[in-house]
């Protein structure tokens, strides 16, 4: 009989077989690069419409402001952006004859997005102005709460199920240095001075430094998802 002749290392070389066997079929459902190019490029596109689409009213008492490009452009985008991502996994799956394991993720995505939409309007409708501190700097605690329902800090959340979903431990460490940039690294635009000579005639200095307030924030998190996008794509072709 053949059950006769296996020796005692047989079974061992068998699952250690199975697990590689397994680990190339992970490696084969990710298609981490996907998600991350995707999303830098909607968090680039966002940037005119931010700027086109920010409502400045300003007299003699002070100035007013209203993003709604947070609210017109980023929930839409979003819901297309995890659509699109979940469309390419579906579609590499079917292309390997495998099964596709992005649903979660999608789903994530798309929760993220409704909560952020409600939680915009909600801080829109208690504070449509600025937020309650007066005219005194907003504490820390503010503005990593304010990133972390901004659809940044969204994203990142979403990339921590994406990441247990692949098991991929170096999307979950690239994800958390993600998050920890939004949160606490981003430089904030306070005091930034804006020379005359940059400031168009039709409009003031704090018309144009509202307008610009989240552009370098937005500059930084698009070029650490594309600069990790190219990274992962990299990776992925090295392993092929």
């Amino acid at each position: 009989m053949t059950t006769g002749s296996m020796s005692a290392g047989d079974p061992r070389r068998l699952l250690s077989d199975i697990r590689d066997l397994t680990g190339r079929v992970r490696r084969d459902q990710r298609l981490t690069h996907v998600a991350l190019l995707v999303l830098a490029a909607v968090t680039f596109v966002a940037v005119p419409f931010d700027w086109l689409l920010m409502q400045v009213s300003c007299d003699g008492s002070g100035c007013t402001f209203g993003r709604r490009g947070m609210l017109y452009y980023w929930p839409p985008a979003l819901l297309l952006a995890y659509a699109a991502i979940a469309v390419s996994y579906v579609r590499a799956a079917r292309a390997r004859g495998l099964g596709a394991r992005v649903l979660p993720y999608a789903i994530t995505g798309a929760a993220t997005a409704v909560v952020f939409t409600a939680a915009y309007t909600a801080a829109a409708a208690y504070f449509p102005t600025n937020p309650p501190f007066g005219g005194g700097p907003m504490p820390f605690w503010w503005i990593v709460l304010d990133r972390l329902i901004a659809p940044w800090g969204l994203i990142g959340l979403a990339l921590l199920v994406l990441a247990r979903l692949e098991r991929n431990v170096a999307l979950l460490a690239f994800t958390l240095s993600y998050l920890v940039l939004v949160l606490m690294v981003l430089p904030t635009t306070e005091g930034m001075q804006i020379p005359d000579w940059a400031v168009p005639s039709f409009m003031s200095a704090t018309d144009m430094y509202l307008r610009l307030s989240m552009t370098p924030s937005q500059l930084i998190i698009g070029a650490a998802l594309l600069a990790a996008g190219i990274a992962f794509y990299n990776a992925r072709r090295r392993q092929q």
